[in-house]
């Protein structure tokens, strides 16, 4: 067992060495004898786990997979809430967590196999999935189309992903507070708009144990 937790440890510690030198320096100029030397293990440890570079950008986006599922994970709320968590959890993770923030962009390059996941695409389809459900729900006003819904929350995200990689404050938790502000009004019905926190779980009050989050379907 001291010796899989140790192979665990070395795979982890090659997995983030990779998204920081991807991320600082970009894929073609990060090697692997760097890479390997800045996990502090030696080159053939690193071939032990990734034959080859392209592997190792796998093993990042894979990696980045786990925390993107962590976040899109089921929440005890309704589905448009849960989707405007997410999406802070998201943008906070973009900021925050260097293997999600590499993954995302290693996975738009062509050295990623198609043993990867597209972590966009993964976004993308959670959003959808989580927009018809808060339709189904009776969330959205009438007359909104999901699919526009969750095509601009997708196109807002992309947005702040690739404006964060320059500027910081683009990641920062306010930036997305603006957006869910002036997005929710036009999508929820003047009624139902107090069940709904633009700043997220993290910005309302915490709901007591054992009360509810809110009713299976609104005006129910």
């Amino acid at each position: 067992m001291a010796k899989q937790e140790r192979a665990i440890r070395t795979r982890n510690a090659l997995i983030t060495a990779a998204a920081e030198l991807f991320d600082q320096d970009g894929y073609e100029a990060s090697s692997l004898a760097v890479i390997s030397a800045r996990a502090g293990v030696s080159s053939g440890a690193l071939h032990f786990h990734f034959a080859n570079k392209a592997a190792l950008v796998d093993g990042v986006v894979n990696a980045a997979g786990e925390r993107l599922r962590s976040i899109t994970r089921h929440r005890d709320a309704l589905s448009l809430q849960v989707l405007i968590d997410a999406s802070h959890d998201l943008v906070r993770g973009l900021a925050q967590d260097v293997v999600l923030r590499a993954g995302f962009a290693l996975s738009a390059r062509p050295e990623r196999t198609a043993a990867a996941r597209d972590l966009r695409r993964d976004w993308q389809t959670w959003v959808e999935a989580t927009v018809e459900r808060a339709a189904r729900e009776g969330a959205l006003k009438p007359g909104v189309v999901p699919c526009d819904l969750a095509t601009t929350v997708v196109a807002v995200a992309a947005g702040l992903e690739a404006l964060g990689g320059g500027d910081p404050r683009w990641l920062d938790r306010s930036a997305l507070a603006r957006f869910w502000a002036l997005v929710l009004p036009c999508v929820v019905s003047p009624a139902a708009r107090d069940l709904f926190a633009g700043l997220g779980r993290a910005g309302c009050d915490p709901v007591p144990r054992g009360v509810p989050v809110a009713p299976p379907r609104i005006g129910s």
